[in-house]
C-alpha cells in the first residue's frame, strides 16, 4: 500500500536521498522514466548547459517563450528560497499538492530500483517529477538546465532538443568532469545530439569554443553564436542594463556585462528554436524583448537595494568571481565595501578570493549549513592579508548584523548557494529596518 505523503514529507524524502550524493550515468534514470511511460519523450526541450549563466539563461529563454504565449516549463538548480523554484510552469512554481503526490508516486519506482542496486539520486528522481509533471501540465516547451556536466547528466535522457545551449565554460566540478577546459567542453557538449542546433555563449575560452564547434558539427548541428558585433551597450546602472542588439533595444533587468551575454544567448536560442512554423511557436522580437526584461533570479548577482546598494551573488568558481569583479570595478569603484561570503571546502575558493577580496574593505567569512562547508575560520584565513580587515562569524545571522554596524557604503553577499536560503532574508528583513544615516 502506498502511503501518499504530504509536501514536509516528500521533501524530506527528497532530501533524504543526499546520502546517495552524485552518480554520473543514464541508467537509473532511463530506468524510473520508464516506470512512468517516458514522458519527457512528449515534451520539446531547449537543453541548456555549461558551467557559469545556465540559470539567468534558462530564465530568459523562459521569459520569452511565456511572452509568446506558449505554456512553458523551467527546470533549474539550485533553489534559493523555496525548493519549489526548481520545477515551474509559467512562471509559477509546482504547488506543494502536486509535489508530493508526484514524489508519492516516484517513490515506490525508485524503491524497486533500489533493490536491484540501482538507488535513484535526489537529482534523478527530481528530474523525473519534473518531467511527469511537465506531461501532465501538457508543456509546449519546456526549458531544461542540466545539472552537473551534460553528458551523462540525468536531464540528457531526453531526444534531440529544439536547441543545446552551452553558456560560458570554466573550470568546476573538475573531480566528475575532467581537469581542462577542453575535457568539461565536451563533458557539457554531451547534450548535442544528432540533426539539432546548437547554441553557444558568444565569449567562450578559445579551447571550450573549439570543443563546442567541433562537436556540433560532428553530430550535424546548425551552430549558431551571437554576434557581438551587433551589440552595443546604451546604459548601465546597478539596475540593470539597456542594450542594442542588432536593431532590437533591450533591457536586461540584471547587472554585469556577463549577464547581458546570456539575454542575447537567449534571444538567439529562442529565435533559432522558435521561428520555425513546424515546432508550433512564432517567436517575434516583441517577445525577446518582453520575455527579458520581465525576467527574475533571486541572488544571481541581485541587488537587493540601490541606497545602501546591497547586492546578493551565489556562485564558487573563476567564472563567477570575475564576473562578481567586473561588476564592482564597473559600479562600485572606490566604495567601501564589507562582504560576507560561505564556500564549500571541495571548491577552488583560493582562486575566488584571490579574484574579489582586494575589491573589499572588510571581509566576513561564515560556513554555510552543508556537511561539505569550509569552516569560517579557515575561509577567513586564507582571506587574510588580502584585504584590510578579514573575520569569521558565528552565523549568518551575526554576519549580516556586523555588514551594516560599520561604516560600509555597499555590502556584497557572495560564495556558495548553499547559504543564500538562510542569507536573502536576513539581509531583506535588515534592509527594511535599515535607516542610513546622511
Amino acid at each position: 500500500m502506498i502511503h501518499n505523503m504530504d509536501y514536509e514529507q516528500s521533501i524530506k524524502y527528497i532530501h533524504s536521498l543526499n546520502k546517495f550524493g552524485i552518480k554520473p550515468g543514464l541508467e537509473r534514470i532511463t530506468s524510473l522514466c520508464r516506470a512512468f511511460g517516458n514522458p519527457q519523450n512528449s515534451l520539446k526541450f531547449i537543453h541548456v548547459a555549461g558551467t557559469n549563466g545556465k540559470g539567468s539563461t534558462s530564465t530568459m529563454l523562459s521569459g520569452i517563450f511565456r511572452a509568446a504565449g506558449c505554456k512553458t516549463g523551467l527546470f533549474i538548480s539550485p533553489y534559493v528560497v523555496d525548493f519549489r523554484e526548481r520545477i515551474q510552469t509559467d512562471g509559477k512554481m509546482i504547488p506543494k499538492k502536486r509535489l508530493a503526490e508526484i514524489i508519492t508516486r516516484i517513490k515506490p519506482a525508485a524503491d524497486e530500483l533500489a533493490a536491484e542496486n540501482m538507488q535513484p539520486t535526489e537529482f534523478e528522481v527530481i528530474t523525473a517529477a519534473a518531467f511527469v509533471y511537465f506531461a501532465e501540465e501538457s508543456c509546449e516547451v519546456v526549458v531544461l538546465e542540466a545539472g552537473l556536466g551534460g553528458r551523462l547528466d540525468s536531464t540528457n535522457v531526453i531526444d534531440t532538443p529544439l536547441s543545446s545551449v552551452i553558456t560560458s565554460v570554466s573550470l568546476d566540478h573538475t573531480g566528475v568532469l575532467g581537469s581542462t577546459i577542453a575535457e568539461i567542453a565536451a563533458e557539457k557538449c554531451g547534450i548535442i545530439k544528432e540533426n539539432g542546433i546548437t547554441v553557444s555563449y558568444p565569449l567562450q575560452i578559445p579551447e571550450a569554443e573549439r570543443v563546442i564547434r567541433e562537436t556540433a558539427k560532428s553530430r550535424r548541428n546548425l551552430y549558431v553564436v551571437p554576434e557581438l558585433k551587433s551589440l552595443r551597450i546604451i546604459d548601465e546602472s546597478l539596475e540593470g542594463t539597456r542594450a542594442l542588439y542588432g536593431e532590437t533595444e533591450l533591457f536586461v533587468p540584471f547587472i554585469g556585462r556577463h549577464m547581458v551575454y546570456n539575454a542575447v544567448t537567449a534571444a538567439t536560442a529562442a529565435f533559432a528554436s522558435g521561428s520555425d512554423s513546424e515546432n508550433g511557436f512564432d517567436i517575434r522580437e516583441k517577445h525577446i524583448i518582453r520575455g527579458i526584461a520581465s525576467a527574475a533570479m533571486p541572488a544571481r548577482m541581485e541587488v537587493l537595494s540601490t541606497a545602501p546598494p546591497v547586492i546578493i551573488d551565489g556562485g564558487h568558481n573563476e567564472g563567477c568571481a570575475a564576473a562578481l569583479r567586473d561588476t564592482v570595478m564597473r559600479f562600485l569603484r572606490g566604495k567601501r565595501i564589507t562582504a560576507i561570503c560561505g564556500m564549500m571546502a571541495d571548491k577552488d575558493y583560493r582562486t575566488y578570493l584571490e579574484l574579489t577580496v582586494p575589491l573589499f574593505e572588510r571581509f566576513i567569512a561564515v560556513t554555510p549549513e552543508n556537511p561539505r562547508s569550509l569552516e569560517a575560520s579557515k575561509l577567513a584565513a586564507v582571506a587574510s592579508g588580502l584585504c584590510p580587515l578579514c573575520m569569521s562569524a558565528e552565523s549568518v545571522e551575526s554576519a549580516v548584523q556586523t555588514a551594516f554596524d560599520g561604516n560600509a557604503d555597499a555590502v556584497i553577499a557572495c560564495g556558495s548557494f548553499y547559504m543564500m536560503e538562510e542569507l536573502r532574508p536576513l539581509l531583506c528583513e535588515k534592509l527594511k529596518n535599515f535607516n542610513r544615516s546622511p
